[in-house]
């Protein structure tokens, strides 16, 4: 599935297509929807750096073991 935002929508918003998918990145992690491999992926960036972004929004780590199967899964 492709999502198409036109550029008048993300320079009204003033925001960079890189910073939207964090955005929308760290509030799928934050609702349990992707679990932080997912999320870090979806924004392309490294885990650390995905971390730093989710403090930045005072989100909280959550990490169980139903999260660490998840990612175990999706590095392959």
């Amino acid at each position: 599935m492709n999502l198409i935002i036109p550029d008048e929508i993300i320079k009204q918003a003033n925001i960079s297509p890189q910073q939207l998918l964090i955005e929308i990145a760290c509030y799928l992690y934050d609702k349990k929807i992707f679990s932080m491999g997912q999320a870090r992926r979806f924004a392309d960036i490294d885990q650390i750096t995905f971390q730093k972004e989710l403090a930045k929004r005072n989100y909280y780590i959550h990490f169980s073991s139903d999260d660490l199967k998840k990612d175990i899964e999706n590095i392959g």
